[in-house]
């Protein structure tokens, strides 16, 4: 593989880990922003929102841009925005700054992808892919966990100045060593007609599976941080392993749910999917309860990621006839989820007044999404 694609896996790690380190800098951001928990935890929809309009909208502008232009103009727009968050005082501006965050992390997966499957063999390109998307879930394994712990050390604004600092390699090497326009390869982009592939009915199903199963994860995993301390009592400190160890399942599931490149669910990860919503209800029984709490986040972990890595998988193979295109509205999909699970979980939690309602949310969730399953496969 190139080596220019590592660079760019490290600002997707960079960009995954600002994505996901919420979770841990929420009960920090609600005492020093003197916002309640559930506003806190609304930053991580505020990425998702910024997410969902971003990657249509920067795929499609981008799709002629020249590369090494967008890549660098996309990463120091982030970097930027990441130094502004971490001097405000202000929640409204913090929120404004996920967003366009977001929106730009969106533009730069949209110009990477291109540039990933450009730079490597006809052959490899599934494999440049993957090396790039690599980065996520090596956020969820170790940049989210050192971002809660540099939060517990040093405050959560200190997480935000970090994501700045890592991304400033990878701008660097992109300055240097980005083609200046991969673009040229590539066939003439009709976007009305990838926009009409990708109302099909298959596409649209595949793309509400995975809203709402990504829904399900991201309904508690943006309340973790407080389940752990305000639920099961433990010490700021064990929040980077808690997270970590959610990490670790997902990075099981992940490399599991990755033999199948096929884009169809086989019998394993149906029957993962069945067991889904019972490990959501069973965290939220067990989760005052510091052993069971752990194996169970990384037994979840395992089945959520690897699940929401085969409709990702599944996505992009019901929308081949979307090349462009087809990455991004994958990324909507997941992203609805991540906007959609976190306010439910947010208004179960304060109608409860019990932060274990985000679990009771995801296990709705996960258990809507056998439904569908189940009437897809009816149809």
């Amino acid at each position: 593989m190139p080596v220019f694609l590592y660079v760019l896996a490290l600002a997707v790690f960079a960009q995954g880990t600002s994505e996901f380190m919420l979770s841990g800098l929420v009960p920090g951001i609600a005492r020093d922003l003197s916002v309640s928990v559930g506003a806190a935890a609304s930053l991580t929809s505020a990425y998702a929102i910024g997410m969902i309009v971003g990657a249509p909208v920067m795929a499609a502008l981008s799709a002629r841009w020249p590369r090494r232009r967008a890549l660098a103009g996309f990463l120091t727009a982030f970097v930027v925005v990441h130094m502004v968050g971490a001097v405000t005082t202000d929640f409204a501006v913090l929120f404004g700054t996920r967003v366009i965050a977001a929106i730009v992390n969106a533009g730069f997966l949209a110009v990477a992808m291109s540039v990933a499957t450009t730079l490597a063999p006809k052959a490899k390109q599934a494999r440049a892919t993957a090396v790039l998307l690599s980065g996520v879930t090596l956020s969820c394994v170790a940049g989210v966990p050192a971002g809660a712990l540099l939060g517990d050390w040093s405050g959560w604004r200190s997480a935000f100045w970090a994501v700045a600092a890592l991304c400033l390699p990878a701008l660097a090497l992109v300055f240097h060593q980005a083609p200046a326009d991969a673009a040229a390869a590539r066939r003439e982009i009709s976007l009305k007609g990838e926009v009409r592939a990708l109302r099909s009915r298959p596409v649209r199903s595949a793309m509400l599976l995975a809203a709402v199963v990504n829904g399900a994860t991201f309904a508690t995993f943006a309340y973790l941080a407080v389940i752990a301390t305000d639920v099961a009592h433990l010490p700021d400190t064990a929040v980077p392993a808690l997270l970590a160890a959610f990490g670790a399942g997902a990075f099981m599931g992940v490399t599991a749910a990755g033999r199948r490149a096929d884009g169809e669910l086989g019998r394993g990860l149906l029957l993962a999917l069945c067991a889904l919503p019972a490990g959501w209800v069973l965290l939220a029984l067990t989760s005052p309860r510091t052993t069971p709490l752990f194996l169970v986040t990384i037994a979840q972990g395992a089945l959520s990621f690897g699940i929401g890595s085969a409709l990702v998988t599944r996505v992009m193979h019901t929308a081949s006839r979307a090349p462009s295109l087809g990455g991004s509205f994958a990324t909507v999909a997941l992203n609805a989820g991540a906007f959609l699970g976190p306010l439910l979980a947010g208004i179960a939690t304060e109608m409860t007044g019990d932060y274990r309602g985000a679990a009771w949310v995801s296990a709705a969730l996960a258990a809507t999404a056998v439904a569908l399953r189940g009437v897809r496969a009816a149809d």
